[in-house]
């Protein structure tokens, strides 16, 4: 199991390295993020789509076709988390709880190129490397 960033998100419909691995592992591993990411996803994908003369529509299709490969959380499975997932985040960005507190109520690790999570007290896996992270969770 491993819990998704916003970022990883939207690398997946940016790129083809994550949408590779959760293809490639989607069968044998699971992956979950919290509702929000997909929000956040969405919400930031419009000006960075601009800026590299993307379609908006095609890549929004994308970003929805992942909820197949990548299980939403709804904020009711890591609410009792909240408080401990911002206080390791204090003075980061704690607006990125709702990823560790997911993290945490899964006893999993977060794959991110966040360096927010890093020393927050669950593993974290960036692109570069997870793969290592997801052969040793195939079944």
């Amino acid at each position: 199991m491993l819990v998704l960033d916003a970022n990883i998100l939207i690398r997946a419909v940016l790129g083809r390295r994550v949408i590779s691995l959760l293809v490639r592992y989607g069968t044998t591993v699971q992956f979950f993020a919290p509702e929000s990411a997909f929000e956040e996803a969405q919400e930031h994908l419009p000006s960075i789509l601009a800026k590299r003369n993307i379609p908006l529509a095609e890549s929004l299709t994308v970003l929805n076709s992942l909820s197949r490969i990548v299980q939403p959380m709804s904020a009711e499975a890591y609410a009792a988390f909240e408080p401990i997932a911002r206080q390791r985040l204090a003075g980061r960005d704690e607006e990125d709880w709702p990823v560790l507190a997911a993290a945490l109520a899964l006893n999993c690790p977060i794959w991110t190129e966040d360096f927010d999570f890093f020393g927050a007290g669950i593993a974290t896996w960036t692109t570069d490397r997870v793969e290592l992270c997801l052969q040793q969770q195939r079944v």
